[in-house]
């Protein structure tokens, strides 16, 4: 009950060790929640609060602890994607049922990974971990005529590992607002990785995700393409010495189809160095990063390129009982200059199950392309948003069940908002809060559940923050019974609010749904799956139009599907 994680340090640790708060959501849970959406994975986690303009691939914002959607960072196994012109990443297109673990790790990584980490980091694995020579397909069907083909192989010994994956989902969709048309998306996506060890220690990898598609929306449609490509190499130098580099590319594309038609391309090329020195029970990393941003767009752009050089270093020593981490980050960019970060965590192991952690840490976000040179409202003069975090947390962990409680509290300047609020940013915002997670697993019975109590404020005014549910519960319920497996899910957000220009600060109702799932085994490696989402067919909204109209859920989903595995 205490998993490895690299997220939080680069490298590999157990979640405890890490001193951070961390979820892991690993291939088991993936696949008996079955989800058709990224969002569906991540929604009600701890600290995750989620807002999409209606279902199936709509446009979607993710909010750690508070923090702007477009101020945590997204990974696929490692490599750093996002909108380079509206600043976040396009959570909605990262097809899950191609990913093999997800990390969620919350709290400022700008001192490790730079720009945006004010929230936290996201990181998706497409590499299945295991030994052995595996092959699946999967087909499946439900209402709203939603499909969905997939099929895959790995193969893994001591010398390397291969995988490889190609998945196809398509729906008619559902209306995003109250009577308007069916509105749909379609996602075609591939992985291909691969890593081999020689005999010297050296190991070599490849990694690729690609997602292409079309997704409708509420007064348009717009073609797409996700995807990641990146080469790593890891050099053990002696036994005290490492060294691992990865050179990477990034690309988010979008041609929209509209009233105001027009291409949105952007390209995020990277390399990376780290250094991993060893000295008996600590660790220390020194590090490289330079990164491109290029825009290619029918929009006429003051500047399409801008790069970005960040040195980092990283201290992970151990007293006996006593870890202590420490980090120190400097980046220079050049649109907006050179900015400094650093963090720092001390966690104390009261006994072998139980540890209390502090941390604190600063942390910055970068203005993006459209900030800064969009036509008309652009201003090259634009500043970083600066963060102040802070983190109390205690957990204890056993042999077959934890919980973690953790405090945070955050000050944000110019804390950025979504572009239909009237006043753009906020000049101070205080975020604070209270996670309460803990799982359990025993005869046949996984348990997962999670609290956030989240106070989220314009520290002027003291109004709540814009699209944040302050308070979010999720408790997945799982029971194996014999050749079945049984689950349900219950998740449940506050009220939040939307700002609408021209009409002002409006309320948004808060919400319960109730899934259910169940999987039968029907042969050796035979298994079928029916899910039930939204069970009640609850109406519910987590963002506004323009117009002050809700965009709405798309109702009760049930989605049938038979998958065939071959295991060696």
């Amino acid at each position: 009950m205490d998993p490895i994680v690299i997220t939080a340090t680069l490298g590999p640790r157990t979640a405890g060790e890490s001193l951070s708060s961390v979820t892991v959501i690993g291939r088991e849970e993936l696949q008996r929640q079955q989800p058709k959406d990224f969002r569906e994975v991540i929604q009600s986690q701890p600290g995750v609060s989620v807002t999409s303009n209606g279902d199936f691939g709509k446009q979607t914002s993710v909010f750690l602890r508070g923090n702007a959607s477009d101020a945590s960072v997204l990974l696929v196994d490692g490599i750093r994607i996002r909108s380079a012109t509206v600043g976040g990443p396009a959570w909605h297109y990262l097809p899950p049922q191609l990913l093999d673990r997800v990390e969620i790790v919350r709290g400022g990584r700008s001192s490790l990974y730079g720009a945006d980490a004010v929230g936290g980091v996201v990181q998706a694995f497409t590499t299945p971990a295991e030994r052995g020579d595996r092959a699946w397909v999967q087909a499946g069907a439900g209402n709203f005529n939603s499909q969905q083909y997939g099929a895959g192989a790995s193969s893994s010994n001591d010398g390397g590992r291969i995988n490889g994956g190609i998945n196809h989902f398509r729906t008619d969709g559902a209306p995003v607002v109250v009577g308007g048309d069916d509105k749909g998306y379609d996602n075609t996506s591939g992985v291909l990785g691969g890593r081999y060890r020689f005999n010297n220690g050296v190991q070599a990898g490849f990694t690729f995700l690609g997602a292409r598609g079309n997704t409708e929306y509420d007064g348009g449609e717009e073609d797409f393409l996700f995807q990641t490509t990146g080469v790593t190499l890891d050099v053990p130098v002696n036994r005290h010495w490492r060294v691992s580099g990865q050179l990477a590319d990034a690309r988010d594309e979008l041609e929209d189809f509209s009233s105001f038609p027009g291409t949105f391309n952007t390209q995020t090329r990277s390399s990376r160095l780290e250094n991993w020195l060893s000295a008996g029970t600590h660790e220390f990393v020194l590090g490289a990063e330079y990164l491109v941003d290029r825009v290619d767009s029918t929009v006429a752009y003051d500047e399409s390129s801008r790069s970005n050089t960040g040195v980092f270093g990283q201290a992970l020593l151990n007293f006996g009982p006593t870890d202590v981490h420490l980090s120190l980050r400097n980046d220079d960019n050049q649109a907006y200059g050179t900015e400094t970060t650093w963090g720092a965590g001390v966690g104390y192991e009261l006994d072998r199950r139980h540890r209390v952690r502090v941390s604190s840490g600063t942390s910055f976000k970068a203005p993006s392309f459209n900030d800064l040179y969009f036509p008309g409202f652009g201003n090259p003069d634009l500043q970083p948003e600066q963060a102040q975090s802070y983190e109390i947390g205690v957990e204890g962990r056993y042999q077959l069940w934890f919980w973690d409680i953790a405090a945070f509290h955050s000050d944000v300047e110019d804390l950025s908002l979504p572009s239909q609020d009237a006043a753009g940013s906020v000049p101070e915002a205080r975020l604070r809060g209270v996670e309460v997670s803990g799982g359990w697993q025993y005869d046949g019975w996984h348990l997962q559940a999670a609290a956030t109590l989240g106070d989220y404020e314009n520290a002027e005014t003291g109004q709540q923050l814009i699209r944040r549910a302050e308070n979010t519960v999720r408790v997945d319920l799982d029971r194996e019974l014999g050749r079945w497996l049984l689950g349900t899910s219950v998740r449940a957000e506050s009220e939040r609010y939307d700002e609408l220009f021209g009409i002002g600060r409006q309320r948004i109702p808060g919400f319960g749904v109730w899934d259910l799932r169940a999987s039968r085994e029907l042969a050796p490696g035979w298994l079928a799956s029916l899910s039930v989402d939204n069970v009640l067919d609850k109406e519910y909204a987590t963002a506004k139009r323009f117009d002050n109209t809700d965009f709405i859920s798309a109702g009760r989903s049930v989605f049938l599907s038979m998958r065939y595995d071959f295991q060696q």
